[in-house]
C-alpha cells in the first residue's frame, strides 16, 4: 500500500523523527474548535530544508497526503488531517537564523514563535508586532495570513513578510521575496503563498519585517453602558485617524467570563480596551483624545496601566477570553468564526449579529479586533448534541453572508481550513476556481493539506 511504502521510506530517511505513537498521532489531529479528531498516519519532525524536501519528494512519488503544523492553535480546522498521510511538525526547525538590524528585518524558520521572536529581538530595539494571542507559530502564522490585537497599527502578516523559502509538492525548493522594502519583478509569489494554508508548499524561511520598539506604551479598558456605543466610539477613533497601537471589544458576556476565569472585577458591561504607542508627549496627546470620543459616546470607569507587568496582566486576560468563555458552560465545545468588515458597517454588522444570537438558543459571546473591523463570536455548543451544532453553523453562515452584504470578508484571520470552505463561492465567485486552478498547476496529486482552501476533484 502508498501509505506503507511512504512509511518506511521516511523511517529510512528520519530514523526516530518519525513518530508513530498513539500520543503523538492524538495530539496531532486535534482542533482548537469543535472539530473531531483527525489524525494522520505519522508525524514527521524534519531539521532542514533539505530534509523537508526529501519528505515531499518521498510523499509526492507515493501520492501520500502531507500537512503542515505548527503550535496547533489554528480554529478552523486547518492543520487536520482529512485525508490521513504526513503531518510535518517544524518544532525542531525553530531558529532565529540572521537579524539584520539595521535593515530591520530577521530571517527564522518556521517552528519558531512569536514569543521567542520577541525574546530574540530584546536586545535590539526592535520587536515582531503581530499578535493572534496564541502564542502561535511564525510559519503557522504565515500560512494562514494571521493578525490579531496589533493589526490596527501595524497591519497583518501580510505586511511583515518579505520573502520566503518554500518546498514544493514535488520537493523542488524556491525563494521568493528579497530583503528589499519593495520591488516590481514579476509575479508576487511571497504572497500568493502567505495565507494558503500549506496546500501550495510548505515553508521553511521566513523572512519578517520588524518595527521599532516604542518609547511609550500606555494601555487601558473602559466600559459602555451599550454594545452600540462601544462599537461607534471605535468607528469615531478610526475615522479621526488616531494612532491605535490596538483596539479591542468585548460584550458583557465576555467580560463576565473572564471575570470569573481570571478573577477580575470589571462591570459586566461591555468593554474597549485599547494600547496607545508612540513618544511620552505623543501618547499623551493621544490618550487625551480618546477620552474624549469615550466621554461623548457615554463611555467611563477608564484603567490605565502604564507598567509592563499591569498592561502584560490586562492582555493575557484578554487572550485568555476563548478559553474563559468555554469555562463558562462547563463541557462545551465551540465554534469560533470571525468576520471583518469594512468600519463604516462595524457598528451596523456587530448590532446585527448580537440581535441573531440573542434570538436563538445558542450563548456566543461577541469579541473581537475591532479596530480594523473584524470581531469574532465564540459559539457555546454540546458537542454530543448535534442540534446545537447545527444551530451554530447555521449562525456563523449568517454572519459570514453579513459580511459579504456589507461589503466584507467570510474571515478576517481565521483562514479557511474545513470549516468555510463552502463560503469561498460566495465571496470570491469565479476567482475560486482560479485558485483550484493554481492549485492544480503546483499540486496535481493534491498532496498539499487536501481538503482545504479550495475544492478538487478527489485524487486520494
Amino acid at each position: 500500500m502508498p501509505i506503507a511504502i511512504t512509511l518506511e521510506e521516511l523511517s529510512t530517511l528520519l530514523g526516530d523523527r518519525l513518530s508513530r505513537s498513539k500520543s503523538d498521532l492524538a495530539e496531532h489531529g486535534r482542533s482548537e474548535s469543535y472539530f473531531s479528531a483527525r489524525p494522520p498516519d505519522a508525524v514527521a519532525y524534519p531539521r532542514t530544508t533539505e530534509e523537508v524536501s526529501a519528505i515531499l519528494r518521498i510523499c509526492n512519488r507515493n501520492g501520500c497526503p502531507v500537512v503542515g503544523w505548527g503550535a496547533g492553535t489554528s480554529v478552523e480546522g486547518n492543520a487536520l488531517a482529512v485525508k490521513g498521510g504526513v503531518c510535518v511538525d517544524f518544532r525542531l526547525m525553530n531558529a532565529v537564523l540572521q537579524i539584520n538590524a539595521e535593515d530591520m528585518d530577521v530571517v527564522v524558520q518556521p517552528g519558531l514563535t512569536r514569543e521567542e521572536l520577541n525574546i530574540a529581538l530584546r536586545d535590539t530595539g526592535l520587536f515582531f508586532p503581530v499578535d493572534p494571542g496564541a502564542n502561535a507559530s511564525i510559519g503557522g502564522m504565515t500560512s494562514t495570513r494571521a493578525s490579531g490585537t496589533t493589526a490596527v497599527r501595524y497591519g497583518t502578516m501580510r505586511e511583515q513578510v518579505l520573502a520566503l523559502k518554500v518546498v514544493l509538492a514535488d520537493g523542488k525548493v524556491i525563494e521568493t521575496g528579497t530583503r528589499a522594502r519593495k520591488s516590481a519583478a514579476g509575479y508576487d509569489l511571497t504572497h500568493l503563498f502567505v495565507g494558503s494554508e500549506g496546500t501550495l508548499g510548505l515553508i521553511t524561511e521566513i523572512t519578517l519585517r520588524l518595527h521599532g520598539q516604542p518609547e511609550k506604551i500606555v494601555a487601558a479598558v473602559c466600559a459602555f453602558p451599550q454594545m452600540d456605543a462601544a462599537v461607534e466610539a471605535v468607528q469615531a477613533t478610526i475615522q479621526m485617524g488616531l494612532p491605535m497601537a490596538r483596539i479591542e471589544f468585548l460584550d458583557a458576556d465576555t467580560v463576565a467570563a473572564c471575570n470569573a476565569y481570571s478573577g477580575t472585577g470589571f462591570p459586566e458591561m461591555p468593554h474597549l480596551m485599547v494600547e496607545f504607542h508612540g513618544t511620552e508627549d505623543g501618547v499623551v496627546h493621544d490618550v487625551q483624545r480618546f477620552g474624549e470620543i469615550v466621554e461623548d459616546m457615554g463611555g467611563a470607569g477608564f484603567e490605565w496601566a502604564s507598567q509592563t507587568e499591569e498592561r502584560n496582566a490586562l492582555w493575557t486576560m484578554r487572550h485568555n477570553a476563548y478559553f474563559a468563555i468555554l469555562a463558562s458552560r462547563k463541557g462545551a465545545t465551540a465554534v469560533v468564526t470571525d468576520i471583518c468588515v469594512p468600519i463604516s458597517r462595524l457598528a451596523q454588522a456587530v448590532e446585527e449579529t448580537r440581535a441573531d444570537i440573542a434570538d436563538s438558543p445558542i450563548a456566543g459571546p461577541i469579541l473581537g479586533h475591532v479596530g480594523d473591523g473584524n470581531f469574532h463570536a465564540i459559539l457555546l455548543v454540546d458537542e454530543e448534541n448535534p442540534a446545537e451544532l447545527a444551530q451554530a453553523k447555521d449562525l456563523a453562515k449568517r454572519m459570514a453572508d453579513r459580511a459579504l452584504l456589507h461589503g466584507g470578508t467570510i474571515t478576517g484571520e481565521h483562514g479557511i481550513g474545513m470549516g468555510k470552505l463552502d463560503l469561498m463561492a460566495s465571496e470570491h465567485g469565479l476567482a475560486w476556481s482560479v485558485m483550484a486552478q493554481i492549485k492544480r498547476s503546483m499540486d496535481p496529486q493534491n498532496i498539499l493539506n487536501p481538503g482545504k482552501v479550495v475544492r478538487l476533484a478527489e485524487h486520494n
